[in-house]
């Protein structure tokens, strides 16, 4: 939304008792924006910081996820929810390193159920593949587009999806039906136009 120079006007005219209620009151009912206010003025925690913190939570609550295994449908609420969570933490921070590699610690987390994901029906975890090889793919994306500087990090974070992965023969297969190459578990593989392929292969039926 655009703001004419009028509206502009009005808004600086307010004195500044004015303008500080309406801040209070915008941010009651926008919560992500009172966080990222909060992180941004005054929170002793630097993104480092907050980043450690969202991985040892995304791994204790995987971990505790992992006992609902045999309820992919649950596990994958579950899972979504985790994934909501690391969402808010790239918000509040714009920490875009960050929003990769929580999402990679978060697929290699629940790989560790590849176990209990074998004993199941390969219909009841579909759904559930299916979300762990649109998040590779979603994390490929936002890898191309950070600073080569950041690609050896990560490349320890890939070189753990890959193996697990392959240890799970459906998975593996599905991937590869869903135009998934292996040779992209690389930074300085993974093509230019990433995103591009990752439409396109939506756009042919798959990935859903």
């Amino acid at each position: 939304m655009e703001y004419s120079k009028e509206f502009k006007a009005a808004l600086s005219a307010f004195t500044g008792a004015e303008k500080d209620k309406l801040i209070f009151r915008l941010l009651r009912k926008d919560k992500l924006l009172s966080k990222k206010l909060y992180f941004e003025l005054i929170d002793p925690e630097t993104t480092d910081d907050k980043r450690n913190a969202m991985e040892d939570h995304v791994q204790e609550q995987v971990l505790l996820a992992s006992k609902y295994v045999g309820n992919a449908k649950y596990f994958l609420t579950i899972i979504r929810k985790i994934s909501a969570e690391i969402t808010e933490h790239v918000k509040i921070t714009t920490d875009k390193f960050g929003e990769a590699t929580l999402n990679l610690l978060l697929i290699n987390k629940v790989l560790n159920s590849n176990i209990d994901f074998s004993r199941q029906r390969f219909d009841n975890v579909y759904k559930l593949y299916i979300y762990i090889i649109n998040k590779v793919f979603k994390s490929l994306v936002l890898i191309k587009k950070l600073d080569e500087d950041y690609w050896m990090e990560i490349d320890e974070y890939l070189r753990e999806t890959l193996s697990k992965i392959l240890e799970n023969h459906y998975l593996q297969k599905l991937c590869i039906n869903n135009g998934l190459d292996f040779n992209w578990f690389e930074c300085d593989k993974i093509p230019e136009n990433i995103d591009q392929i990752m439409k396109e292969i939506k756009s042919q039926g798959f990935l859903r």
